[in-house]
């Protein structure tokens, strides 16, 4: 499959040469930012990583601290965010969102919600390997109720594969039993049904649903469930129906209204950079109304700016 992601491997690359060119950006008085962000900005992550070897070879140092030790605020949290591997930055956000003070339910969330089953099984795995810990036990003691339950269902990665004809009818009744045609809500049925099944089964049980009870999904769940279970249940519907939208209105609001989310830009950013920013980018034009161009233009400044609009890739006014 092709990527829709706006940065590619670099052609014409040698990891010595661009270590150089950072070392040369650093050394001295002042550092040169712009040199930085143009380089690293156009190398995907194997290349990133390969740099920063590179970097310990010819230099022995460590890139990643030399970096810190130049760069401040969000353009430095946004720089090494893009030297660290995707599956590496997935296992640390989530421990950071369990181990620190409170839990930071947006990061089990969208994590979760958004990663393929394979992915889920790599980060399970990766996890258990950086700290001898088990993730599933680690949520489970951070979490609690339906919550917690949906969030160990989808830990296990083994969503159902294609769509099973015979229970699209059947998973629509169930869902509309549990929740509009009741007096109160049976979670139990939507976190099993939602948990369980394809993003393509789940497809046609939204329309299903809506011919049945007249509501899109998306409101029932907004009418029947509310706090950290009902933010988890929207993700899981939003991404079965389309990743790049959930992402897109994800930065949208990141960036919305006063003040700006700019961890959360920062990990969309960079996250999807390799694998399906050109689809975010259109997703984000059809649903509001500008590009996330202009918005990433109007909503931050200096480098770090100018380091999203590479990760961008183009405007869609």
């Amino acid at each position: 499959m092709a990527s829709r992601g706006t940065v590619k491997a670099s052609a014409n690359f040698t990891a010595n040469d661009d270590a150089e060119i950072l070392y040369k950006a650093m050394k001295g008085l002042g550092t040169d930012e712009d040199a930085i962000l143009q380089l690293l900005t156009a190398r995907s992550n194997g290349q990133r990583q390969q740099i920063k070897a590179a970097y310990k070879t010819l230099h022995g140092k460590d890139l990643i601290d030399d970096l810190k030790s130049e760069l401040g605020g969000k353009f430095e949290t946004l720089v090494v965010a893009l030297m660290t591997p995707p599956l590496n930055q997935d296992v640390t956000l989530l421990r950071d969102a369990i181990k620190g003070a409170g839990t930071d339910e947006k990061i089990l969330v969208e994590i979760l919600a958004s990663r393929t089953a394979a992915q889920v099984k790599d980060i399970v795995a990766a996890y258990r390997q950086e700290y001898d810990d088990n993730l599933e036990e680690d949520i489970s003691g951070d979490t609690s109720g339906h919550f917690k339950r949906l969030l160990v269902i989808l830990l296990q990665g083994s969503r159902q594969q294609g769509i099973q004809d015979g229970n699209i009818e059947a998973d629509a009744q169930t869902l509309f039993k549990a929740g509009e045609e009741k007096y109160g809500t049976d979670e139990t049925e939507f976190i099993k049904i939602l948990g369980n099944r394809s993003a393509e089964h789940l497809r046609k049980v939204f329309d299903a649903y809506m011919k049945l009870s007249g509501f899109e999904m998306e409101e029932s769940i907004k009418r029947e469930t509310s706090g950290h279970l009902e933010d988890l249940l929207l993700a899981v519907v939003k991404c079965a129906r389309s990743v790049p939208a959930y992402f897109a209105e994800t930065l949208y609001y990141a960036m919305k209204g006063a003040g700006t989310e700019d961890q959360t830009v920062i990990r969309v950013m960079v996250s999807r950079s390799e694998v399906d920013m050109l689809d975010i980018r259109t997703e984000f034009r059809r649903m509001f109304a500008c590009s996330l161009h202009s918005m990433i233009l109007g909503d931050t400044s200096g480098d770090y700016r100018k380091a999203l609009l590479h990760l961008c890739g183009g405007d869609d006014a």
